[in-house]
């Protein structure tokens, strides 16, 4: 089975609920963002609505205050180079939230191939 992306933010997290990983998933980001010292704690039963506004809130915050620390964290995440540098917005909020989806996109692949393999 090859790992497909979803792709959207939504369908990200509904797939993870619907292969039972969405608490998975959670976990992988708690450990990467502690492992950034950037410390997000998303409960075990944050909604994919919640986590999603948390996320992009965090993922703001830091774009705008914290720029080195969220460099830092997209290296830990190991988000794709190329994927970042293709995103192309003006809009703050919106370059966060395309971000947040390569984060999940990122944190889903490893959690997907982890359950697999």
């Amino acid at each position: 089975m090859i790992f497909t992306p979803p792709e959207n933010t939504d369908l990200l997290l509904s797939e993870a609920q619907k292969e039972q990983l969405y608490q998975k998933l959670i976990e992988q980001l708690n450990k990467d963002f502690a492992l950034a010292n950037e410390s997000i704690d998303f409960a075990e039963g944050t909604t994919p609505i919640e986590l999603k506004v948390q996320l992009q809130d965090k993922v703001y915050r830091l774009i705008q205050h914290k720029f080195a620390e969220y460099l830092n964290l997209l290296y830990i995440i190991d988000v794709p180079e190329r994927e970042v540098k293709s995103l192309v917005g003006n809009d703050m909020e919106e370059l966060a939230e395309n971000m947040c989806f390569l984060i999940l996109k990122r944190e889903w692949q490893k959690v997907w191939f982890r359950n697999r393999y």
